[in-house]
């Protein structure tokens, strides 16, 4: 290296890697407080109003205030501050795509495991429950916390089927089995964008009930039915589909675990059907991109699998006899990439 490049070198992008928990926290607590329901629909606060409102100093609400206008979630008007757009949309409980609960999730369950990332690394354990008494990290889970989950897992979904639903061509799909299936996020967005789509949950039975609450408030009834099971004790899935789905689902799991349920969808599809994997994909060089690279080591921290690769899937899949299998990309919360499979 010259010593002209020596020069040109700073620590500044290390500084942002290192702090960048700062800009967490601050969005954490603002949501803990209720910040963004509190100047929902009103003129906005000065830093002394809400002082006097929570029952605190105005040092640390002038500095909560100041950085939320830094990271965008707030805009000063007329010295006031407002919710931003984003903050409106999406950090108000009771807006239809309400994103607070992922955070809470994040600041309540994965900030503290994360916290363990070297324990992790060096005993290739989850630090957010203990495997040695726990079946899952979902047993013994407290239920407000499991609620908040799936509240989260619900927002995050939603955008991700709805830019699935754009960036592939389901509009021959008729049934739509979806493995694992959740909250229904992704059947209500793909049912919304093909008429002639009807889906399938299929998830645990406690997880069932409330997609069934969530198909009911989307008005999708007719179409999307729940089944409950389990993908590793049953002998087999639901059949009747001409479409799997797989939604950020085979990255909680080991290889040979995330391959059963593989052999599972193939039983289950007719001949012409289609498997679809939708997952944020680490690159084939295993370098990034580093929203999925930073979500495998939280499968780390969260389960026994990984982010895997499209070469892994395509592997997978070309020795199970799928054949046209390709990888269509695209940008998404929840995934970066789907991989795709026909059944001859």
């Amino acid at each position: 290296m010259t010593a002209v490049a020596q020069r040109e070198l700073s620590p500044v992008p290390l500084m942002q890697l290192a702090t960048a928990f700062w800009a967490f926290k601050t969005l954490a607590a603002a949501h803990e407080l209720d910040l963004f329901p509190r100047l929902s629909g009103t003129p906005g606060v000065t830093s002394l109003e809400l002082a006097e409102a929570w029952g605190i100093e105005e040092r640390p609400a002038d500095m909560l205030l100041t950085g939320c206008s830094a990271l965008g979630l707030l805009e000063k008007r007329e010295g006031r501050y407002v919710n931003s757009p984003l903050a409106e949309e999406f950090l108000v409980r009771g807006r239809p795509y309400y994103f607070g609960g992922f955070v809470q999730m994040l600041d309540q369950r994965l900030y503290p495991g994360w916290g363990r990332l070297t324990e992790a690394i060096r005993t290739n354990r989850p630090t957010t429950w203990d495997p040695v008494v726990q079946d899952s990290l979902f047993d013994g889970e407290d239920p407000e916390l499991l609620a908040v989950f799936w509240e989260a897992m619900h927002s995050l979904s939603t955008f991700t089927a709805r830019e699935l639903g754009r960036a592939i061509d389901l509009s021959d799909a008729r049934r739509l089995l979806d493995v694992g299936g959740g909250s229904a996020a992704y059947d209500i967005e793909l049912c919304r964008l093909h008429p002639d789509l009807t889906a399938t949950v299929y998830d645990l039975p406690k997880v069932v009930d409330i997609a069934a609450g969530k198909v009911r408030e989307a008005g999708l009834d007719g179409r999307i039915e729940t089944v409950a099971g389990d993908f590793f004790a049953d002998a087999s899935l639901p059949g009747g589909h001409d479409t799997v789905l797989l939604s950020m689902i085979l990255h909680d799991w080991a290889e040979e675990r995330g391959r059963a349920i593989l052999q599972k969808c193939w039983t289950a599809l007719p001949s012409g059907g289609r498997l679809v994997i939708a997952e944020l994909l680490v690159d084939d060089e295993r370098t990034g991109p580093p929203a999925a690279a930073l979500m495998s080591l939280n499968m780390l921290v969260e389960t026994e699998g990984r982010n895997y690769t499209p070469a892994e899937y395509e592997a997978w899949l070309a020795e199970l006899g799928f054949v046209d299998v390709h990888t269509v990309w695209f940008e998404a919360p929840g995934a970066n990439g789907a991989v795709i499979g026909r059944k001859p």
